[in-house]
């Protein structure tokens, strides 16, 4: 990252620079004492207490449960501009398998999405601005609870938040180890995928494996629907649409139990879509199949179907500016204007649906272990704190600027 070119805002990255160990130390202390959704104790007064050595003018805690809000006025608010910056706090129920010094010291839990570096990023980015307050406005620091799985973002915003802090526009970003370190991505549409979940929960008749012509075999009948599931996507989604179908678990029966044929059998799956018009179609398709197949073979299925996030779609002239703030600071050939959508999801998309902004992706890569998201060897890249704080500042400061004198 040192041979990149930052330019125009090379000031608040340089600035930064100087307290990445501090920044590290506090990730890394996350990092080891991971929480999940709405139990993020530690890691909010951890935040609280950063926020309030960086010298921000408010903090607000108890916002969505154990969310965090801090409030930085700039050298001027004439303008009476509010723009919002979001990092998500909550780690994964998923045990770590790496052996470093700050490796988690809660057995089954770790940060293994990088939330403790989104965290660790904001801080930053609330430290420099604080100290030179480069802006003619109002900065809104919002420490998301529960962005896995527990639509925290929704929570905060159901306590409140943007009628307490009106912001007119919201960012946020993610690291993305797909992309080398010193690169960000984003685009002007969607970026995440919608997540739905569903359950199907097959009756029938169990009986003795010898004797199945007096059954009606639930494996029979869910393994129709696993297959004919799969049609959905090839033969009613056009192909220039995007979506998933996938069958993610099934139980049925007892495996110890090789002779009997159960009378019950439930799956368990995740449709991503994009398009709200293919998110109905594919629900609606999904529960007339099952329904079909179940009827066809004598039992019956109901389909459980519940809408977890929406789609993130950012709004166009704010990814535009989003980009424009990126490039200023790493030059055109580091930013990715049209990165290519994810299908996984992000509840950011709540923030989005009521106020414009835009979500980007910044560079990490892999790292020596080689590992993804939610893979129990992942870690944070700790290089990219800086650029990470200093994009973050960058959009405030190129949001809202002070006059020229």
């Amino acid at each position: 990252m040192q041979s990149l070119r930052y330019k125009a805002g090379g000031r608040a990255f340089a600035h930064i620079a100087q307290y990445h160990p501090e920044l590290t130390a506090l990730r890394r202390d996350l990092h080891a004492h991971p929480e999940l959704g709405f139990e993020e104790i530690y890691t909010s007064t951890r935040v609280k207490e950063a926020l309030k050595l960086c010298g921000v003018d408010e903090i607000h805690d108890g916002i969505g449960r154990t969310g965090v809000v801090g409030v930085i006025r700039g050298r001027s608010t004439s303008s009476g501009s509010m723009v919002g910056l979001r990092a998500d706090m909550d780690a994964l129920p998923l045990a770590e398998h790496n052996d470093f010094s700050w490796k988690s010291c809660k057995p089954g839990l770790m940060h293994g999405c990088g939330h403790d570096g989104h965290t660790a990023m904001l801080v930053g980015a609330a430290r420099y601005m604080a100290e030179t307050r480069n802006f003619d406005g109002t900065a809104v620091l919002v420490f998301q609870p529960g962005e896995e799985g527990f639509a925290g973002a929704r929570v905060m915003m159901e306590d409140g938040l943007f009628d307490r802090f009106p912001v007119q526009s919201i960012y946020a970003m993610h690291n993305w180890p797909a992309m080398k370190p010193g690169t960000v991505g984003i685009n002007s549409g969607p970026m995440m995928a919608a997540a739905d979940r569903f359950t199907i929960e097959i009756t029938g008749r169990g009986g003795h494996g010898a004797h199945a012509y007096q059954t009606v075999d639930v494996l029979v009948v869910a393994a129709h629907i696993i297959t004919a599931a799969q049609s959905i996507v090839s033969r009613n989604v056009r192909p220039i649409e995007s979506a998933v179908v996938s069958i993610c678990a099934a139980q049925a029966g007892d495996l110890g139990a090789f002779s009997v044929l159960p009378g019950s059998a439930t799956l368990v799956g995740t449709v991503r879509t994009f398009d709200p018009v293919v998110q109905e179609m594919v629900e609606k398709r999904l529960k007339e199949l099952c329904n079909a197949i179940a009827l066809g073979f004598g039992a019956t299925a109901t389909v459980h179907y519940e809408r977890i996030y929406p789609a993130t779609i950012n709004s166009e002239s704010e990814a535009i500016f989003a980009g424009d703030v990126a490039e200023s600071l790493l030059g055109a050939d580091h930013v990715v204007r049209d990165l290519e959508p994810s299908m996984g999801a992000e509840d950011f998309a709540f923030m989005l649906q009521t106020r414009p902004g835009a979500y980007l992706r910044i560079g990490q890569g892999t790292g020596a272990s080689g590992s993804a998201l939610h893979n129990s060897r992942y870690d944070f890249n700790d290089d990219i704190l800086p650029l990470g704080s200093a994009l973050h500042a960058s959009l405030i400061e190129q949001a809202m600027p002070l006059a020229a004198a």
